[in-house]
């Protein structure tokens, strides 16, 4: 089945000032409209053109004659779920159930928020940063460019796109200052205790 490029949850100056109307604009329909475009294509015609695309990630991670399927299926998947890891007004703390695991498997919140900082920071070149449940833990990962946890086992809570595409209109180089921003201003704790309370 084709996959649509959806809408941002958000108007273009929603994240302002902490990512910009030209970043959303350039980063959203160009670079994930690009993602959306090169996955139908490639599909098309194919044994995976019916079948849902978290379904062909996980069919085709790994197989080096499938590597464009799978590098832009992910950037189309990963993008869509990073618009909705951001919220206006986001960042602070998350409540409930999620908070209480948060402590329970990284010690307290400072420290996850100290290891997904990490997460994003470490990742040498361009990919993702990742809160995900793992075999009932909650865990930080990165990946390596269009990497995806499901394709181990993992299940996505929020994550952070690295790509300088994401931030390289406002912050330059400076990839920790876009980090911080992302953590204290931008994070949908909502769209995270969604995530969490369906695994």
């Amino acid at each position: 089945m084709a996959y649509t490029l959806p809408d941002l949850p958000y108007d273009y100056t929603a994240l302002e000032p902490h990512i910009s109307k030209s970043t959303l604009e350039f980063h959203h329909d160009k670079h994930h409209a690009a993602y959306v475009k090169k996955y139908n294509a490639a599909i098309e015609g194919t044994e995976y053109a019916n079948q849902p695309i978290e379904e062909v990630l996980k069919a085709v991670a790994g197989d080096t004659n499938k590597t464009g399927i799978f590098n832009n299926g992910a950037q189309a998947w990963n993008h869509s779920f990073y618009w909705n890891s951001m919220k206006p007004n986001g960042g602070g703390k998350p409540s409930g159930e999620l908070a209480n695991k948060i402590n329970t498997d990284f010690g307290n919140f400072d420290q996850f928020v100290e290891a997904f900082k990490a997460a994003g920071t470490g990742r040498f070149g361009s990919g993702w940063a990742w809160l995900v449940l793992d075999g009932g833990t909650l865990k930080v990962v990165n990946t390596l460019n269009a990497g995806n946890p499901i394709t181990q086992g993992q299940t996505p809570l929020l994550t952070m796109d690295v790509w300088e595409h994401a931030y390289y209109l406002d912050y330059q180089n400076q990839r920790a200052a876009y980090i911080d921003a992302f953590v204290n201003n931008l994070i949908n704790w909502d769209f995270v205790a969604q995530n969490f309370a369906s695994a």
